[in-house]
């Protein structure tokens, strides 16, 4: 039974499970067994054993970038990213670079603090000549009001409204490394803490690469610390970078940096893009969707009991 259930819980969607529990008789189920702290670590212990973290030099994008893994961080390939990400985080599966974990951190740890998602987007060479005419406060403001307006199809489509507090860090590009880094606090509804979206992008010849932060509002001197060692960490390789571009054979994207901030580029897909992107900013539910799955439980038994 116990193993049973650690493999459904690693495996199998998490609605699903719940859905099974209530068409199971409460009799038959070993609540207290499964809710312990035992099995619960069980779990834990068999995830982290699973998982492979590297260190040192890596290569992302099949040679198109290189990471050195910072000091006190570790590394996670793609594919395991991706198992963190959708299976165990509940995020719509989406291409990832990989992931950076504190060196003492887990993607279940109760204590977690932060995790850095890696991506790459080839949507062409972004010009940054409008960097310094930027009004940045008036940028909040657009951003605001769209994603205000955007909740009601948000709300349709099943997910919680949301709302753009501020910048947690006023955009900053750096135009002698063509790296451009800011922070949003977010505020999803239902939600106790507001949510920390730290993002980095490293401008490319044909594209940029994306480092965003995944953590809570609180964490944010912790983010802000590590950010430094994080942006320098990465680098196109050549042929790739943002100097090598060649007018006459390069495209050129339909975006500067204002509208790399702003998530125009998004846009291109559709509202179904924007709402996924803005969703994967919560991943970090600490153990996923499992402490929901145990709150469901708790829940289940508590109604059952009271009906007994």
């Amino acid at each position: 039974m116990k193993n049973l259930l650690l493999v459904g819980a690693i495996c199998l969607p998490l609605f699903s499970i719940s859905q099974d529990f209530e068409n199971t008789d409460a009799d038959s189920l070993v609540y207290d067994q499964f809710y312990s702290d035992s099995i619960y670590a069980s779990f834990e212990d068999s995830v982290n054993n699973a998982l492979h973290y590297e260190h040192g030099t890596i290569d992302l994008g099949d040679g198109i970038a290189t990471l050195q893994v910072p000091a006190g961080f570790k590394y996670l390939n793609p594919d395991q990213s991706l198992y963190v990400l959708s299976t165990l985080w509940g995020n719509p599966p989406s291409p990832t670079l990989g992931m950076l974990f504190p060196e003492d951190m887990t993607p279940l740890s109760d204590d977690m603090s932060f995790a850095i998602e890696l991506t790459y987007a080839e949507e062409g060479y972004v010009e940054d000549d409008d960097a310094e005419d930027i009004d940045y406060d008036d940028l909040l403001e657009q951003m605001q009001t769209e994603i205000h307006d955007a909740n009601p199809q948000r709300q349709e489509m099943g997910y919680s409204s949301l709302e753009l507090v501020g910048w947690a860090a006023e955009p900053f590009y750096d135009s002698d490394t063509k790296k451009l880094h800011w922070a949003k606090e977010l505020q999803f509804e239902g939600t106790e803490e507001n949510t920390l979206n730290y993002d980095v992008r490293v401008l490319g010849r044909k594209g940029y690469l994306s480092l965003n932060a995944i953590s809570d509002i609180s964490q944010l001197n912790t983010v802000q610390a590590n950010m430094p060692q994080l942006i320098s960490s990465v680098n196109f390789n050549d042929g790739f970078a943002y100097g090598d571009f060649n007018p006459d054979i390069d495209e050129i994207a339909a975006y500067g940096i204002g509208g790399l901030i702003a998530g125009k580029v998004l846009m291109k897909a559709g509202f179904i893009g924007l709402i996924l992107k803005f969703w994967k900013i919560i991943a970090l539910a600490v153990a996923g969707g499992l402490g929901l799955f145990k709150n469901k439980l708790a829940g289940l038994f508590s109604k059952r009991n009271s009906e007994d």
